[in-house]
């Protein structure tokens, strides 16, 4: 059977190596590994989001939904001193990743990895940042959207990136049938970025 990136635990020894990537405007250093999403660096779609959507200012509780090796959570770390955030994955090679990659640029007390069991039910999130992972099919994500936008405080927002050739505009479509408030930030390389806000029972 094919492995995809958001296999539980990849098969094949890992294979790290260090790769300079730039996280909002900011040059880093990371480590990332064979069977993660995004191995080779920062993914695209992530980038277009990065510089299309500006760190939040505050004390805001976020989640990375999709985690990977980290670039969404330790952007937004760096970039927003007062921020906390929950870095969820299924994949432990990603979280072993993006926990090693907190501790390297000196955020580990801000980023908190683990699977999604692993948060806990009554948290709730200010902010939700994804780069979803659309090829698991449209039925799981879905369920996994809804999961997690759900949990937005009122006045919360989530900001997704999309590809236009994996259907964001038809993405858009159905949040905003299922009551969220869906809008398109930004459009490029390919990418649609979405701004969705919670439904009208979420609103204060």
């Amino acid at each position: 059977m094919t492995e995809h990136y958001f296999s539980d635990n990849p098969a094949g020894s890992e294979r790290r190596k260090e790769v300079a990537v730039e996280l909002f405007g900011r040059q880093v250093t990371v480590l990332t590994a064979n069977g993660v999403f995004a191995g080779h660096g920062l993914d695209k779609g992530t980038a277009v989001l990065l510089k299309t959507v500006p760190p939040p200012t505050g004390r805001p509780r976020i989640l990375d939904l999709g985690c990977g090796w980290g670039p969404i959570a330790l952007g937004l770390a760096l970039a927003s001193p007062g921020a906390v955030v929950d870095a969820v994955d299924v994949n432990d090679r990603s979280l072993s990743l993006c926990r090693d990659n907190a501790a390297r640029l000196g955020v580990a007390d801000r980023v908190c990895p683990g699977r999604p069991a692993d948060v806990p039910a009554d948290r709730a999130f200010d902010q939700i940042w994804s780069d979803p992972p659309i090829r698991i099919g449209k039925a799981a994500l879905h369920d996994l959207l809804l999961r997690w936008l759900g949990r937005l405080t009122p006045g919360g927002v989530a900001h997704l990136v999309v590809g236009k050739n994996l259907g964001a505009d038809t993405l858009a479509n159905w949040l905003i049938d299922q009551g969220y408030r869906c809008q398109r930030a930004g459009s490029a390389k390919g990418f649609r970025v979405l701004t969705v806000r919670g439904t009208d029972q979420s609103l204060p």
